[in-house]
């Protein structure tokens, strides 16, 4: 068995100082409040909101029934438009919600859903649409905003990726009706699982509090169709304690950014994403496109490649959804090229707060080699 740190991954988990999480469990031991929304759960709500600068927040165990939460109080029916281009997440949330998914292809230069094709999959039945801020580059909200205004949608983002993304100078999490933030371990910021939802409504505040419970309201009224989805008090604590220092992890990951786009920004057959002018990132992934024709070697060389010098890269989205096979038969037909294509040709290069720039210097050493 090989031991974590002798090889290089996608994504490492971020964790406090050891001393610091542990006296945060001192009090926990002391009281036996673990879960049922504590101390810990309550606080943390209240500075996420505050970082996140969204008007109310709901924690959850996971990004997945954050978002599953979101698709429930919204009171959805029919289809909705999403992705292809995502984590298996976001899909699987909305057909377990009983609702069905059409497939928007996205745009080559972001990843993210092309609005110009919206207005076309609009049907009588269409109830929402569930764009996907991939990588944490922001989507057209203004258009997508106005599409949903003009035709009487609901649009709650998966934000998974966007955790402190911030757009115009506002919250990402301020657009829509709703947006679901991950903190999975992988994540810029995380609770090692968990998420959030971010909303307008004060008045949703006490339904979410009731779904993520079964619906229990007190002792003897049960008023929703819930689950249990609560973040628990150590998942709280580590959350409270990560988020001391989750500016410093995305300022440090700025640089490995840079140092990548630097190195690898003017090789002929690497691509990097265009992020908008006005958005300020989070530096959470770093995807690249492999264009073969130009490169010398396609994208699957190249991660076998480094493979072979213990740097994993991921193929990440690969394959897209509608490839699935528990999709194949819904998704027949569908046409989506430009999603197609990027999931033939991404790579997503480590990039994690303790990663050395020497490494990075390696990787991008390594990876030019491939195609000469």
């Amino acid at each position: 068995m090989r031991i974590m740190g002798q090889e290089i991954f996608v994504t490492r988990p971020s964790l406090p100082p050891f001393e610091e999480y542990a006296a945060m469990l001192r009090p926990l031991w002391e009281s036996r409040w673990l879960t049922n929304m504590g101390t810990y759960h309550d606080q943390l709500e209240r500075e996420l909101k505050d970082y996140l600068q969204v008007p109310e927040l709901s924690l959850f165990c996971n990004g997945h029934l954050a978002l599953e939460g979101a698709l429930q109080i919204a009171g959805l029916s029919g289809e909705v438009i999403t992705t292809p281009y995502t984590f298996a997440s976001t899909v699987h949330a909305i057909v377990r919600q009983g609702l069905t998914p059409v497939l928007c292809d996205v745009k080559p230069e972001d990843g993210t859903l092309d609005e110009t094709q919206l207005e076309s999959l609009i049907t009588e039945r269409t109830s929402a649409i569930v764009p996907v801020h991939v990588y944490g580059h922001c989507c057209n909200v203004e258009a997508i905003g106005s599409i949903a205004e003009k035709y009487g949608l609901k649009v709650i983002y998966d934000a998974a990726h966007a955790f402190g993304v911030t757009l115009g100078g506002r919250g990402i999490g301020t657009f829509g009706d709703m947006s679901m933030f991950s903190f999975h371990a992988t994540k810029i910021f995380n609770t090692v699982e968990g998420g959030a939802v971010a909303f307008h409504n004060p008045a949703l505040r006490t339904k979410f509090r009731a779904i993520k419970n079964f619906g229990i309201q007190d002792e003897e009224t049960i008023t929703e169709i819930g689950g249990n989805a609560k973040l628990n008090e150590l998942q709280a604590a580590m959350g409270l304690c990560n988020l001391r220092y989750v500016d410093r992890d995305i300022a440090r990951s700025r640089v490995l950014s840079e140092r990548y786009h630097e190195r690898l920004s003017c090789v002929s057959g690497i691509r990097f994403f265009t992020p908008r002018a006005d958005a300020a990132p989070n530096y959470a992934y770093m995807p690249v496109c492999i264009e073969p024709e130009t490169f010398g070697a396609d994208r699957d060389a190249v991660q076998a490649a480094l493979r072979e010098h213990g740097v994993y890269l991921r193929k990440y989205f690969y394959p897209i959804v509608s490839e699935y096979a528990c999709y194949r038969q819904r998704f027949a037909g569908c046409c989506l090229p430009q999603a197609e294509r990027l999931s033939r040709q991404v790579l997503t290069l480590p990039i994690y707060a303790d990663l050395e720039l020497q490494d990075v210097d390696r990787i991008c050493d390594l990876i030019l080699q491939v195609a000469h």
